[in-house]
């Protein structure tokens, strides 16, 4: 268990951040801004690497020998037991375009386990928070999950990958499929802030594949402390690290999840 002070710093560190961070963002949020490809759609703007150097300096200059992960590069490696995991920009797309719905996220994993998750959606002036053991939080009051009993009843939230890979193809056939068996699916393009979604009742359900650590890190503690439960889409336990998420308010995720597993099943065969 870490020391109070110690917990309550690296809070206070990452929520400034955090803050700091969106602030820019939504400052130059109709600046029309130049991108490049990192892929076939996966877009970068120099307001995702100004912001992941505003997120790193802040953190770093607090705690100058904790690791760093994070999307446009400004890492650290090191030794530290402590590993701040960011995505200075969720959604650049949606940025870019002008849609409104995109967020800074940090998580920090300490021994192997995320103790803390930040999410900060500035268009909306929504900021999400969970401390592990402490519960979920929107802007100071407390959060949970929904209480949507049956799949049928629910709205779930997913998003595809940028490159047109066989997963890409795979959740589009599992989209069409799933939105039969519920009210409906959204798709709005960014995985911190779905997580959150679910975190807060908006939504039942989300699932996601080819997705990297920065995607998850924060939302997923968000939901976990709001009553949430999360698995690998194959049922397998959830880490950070595999590249896929299932994530529910818990009630629905076995059902959902026995229509996942036939639906592959009869994929392959």
């Amino acid at each position: 268990m870490l020391p109070k002070s110690l917990e309550k710093s690296l809070f206070t560190t990452a929520l400034v951040a955090a803050q700091k961070a969106g602030q820019y963002i939504l400052q130059n949020s109709e600046s029309n801004p130049e991108y490049t490809l990192k892929g076939r759609a996966n877009m970068v703007t120099e307001i995702d690497r100004t912001a992941e150097k505003i997120i790193v300096e802040t953190l770093l200059q607090n705690f100058p020998e904790h690791q760093v992960l994070s999307e446009e590069g400004s890492g650290q490696a090191g030794n530290s037991e402590f590993k701040w995991i960011i995505d200075p920009l969720d959604g650049t797309t949606n940025f870019v375009h002008g849609f409104p719905f995109y967020a800074v996220s940090i998580g920090l994993e300490f021994q192997g386990a995320i103790i803390l998750g930040i999410v900060n959606i500035p268009t909306h002036n929504e900021l999400f928070y969970a401390r592990k053991g402490q519960g979920a939080y929107l802007n100071h009051c407390p959060i949970k999950v929904s209480s949507v009993p049956r799949l049928s009843d629910s709205l779930l939230a997913t998003g595809f990958p940028y490159e047109l890979s066989a997963k890409f193809n795979l959740n589009f056939d599992l989209f069409k499929m799933l939105y039969q068996k519920t009210q409906g699916i959204r798709r709005p393009g960014a995985a911190a802030i779905d997580l959150c979604y679910v975190a807060c009742g908006r939504f039942d359900g989300f699932w996601e594949f080819e997705l990297n650590p920065w995607d998850v890190a924060a939302g997923a503690l968000i939901v976990q402390e709001a009553g949430g439960k999360l698995i690998n889409i194959d049922g397998t336990p959830f880490s950070i690290y595999d590249r896929q998420i299932l994530a529910t308010n818990g009630i629905i995720e076995s059902e959902m999840l026995d229509f996942i597993k036939e639906f592959m099943r009869k994929i392959v065969h």
